[in-house]
């Protein structure tokens, strides 16, 4: 199977990783384990990603930025986005602004 799609100009190749991260509007998908495959077929890139999925939502974030930097809620959701969802990010900013 593989010598096929390598004559139809399809390559594939295992990457080693530890976790994949894909972010949603309603918080992150975390694939723990994975198993993930680059696939490359006329120029194109893609990649098929296996394992144990869990979800975290963005209120889970938005709470612990909260407890961590004792700032309110709607603090910590501007914290959060202006650090593009990262927690340690939007901790930091609060913490050396006061």
């Amino acid at each position: 199977m593989e010598a096929a799609m390598r004559q139809l100009g399809i390559k594939s190749e295992p990457i080693e990783a530890k976790s994949v991260t894909i972010e949603t509007s309603s918080g992150r998908l975390v694939i723990d384990n994975p198993q993930v495959v680059q696939i490359t077929m006329q120029g194109q890139k893609s990649f098929q990603i296996s394992g144990d999925v869990r979800s975290e939502s963005s209120g889970d974030d938005v709470k612990m930025v909260m407890e961590q930097a004792g700032c309110s809620e709607a603090e910590a959701k501007a914290a959060l986005e202006k650090a593009g969802g990262d927690i340690a990010e939007a901790i930091v900013s609060l913490t050396e602004a006061k």
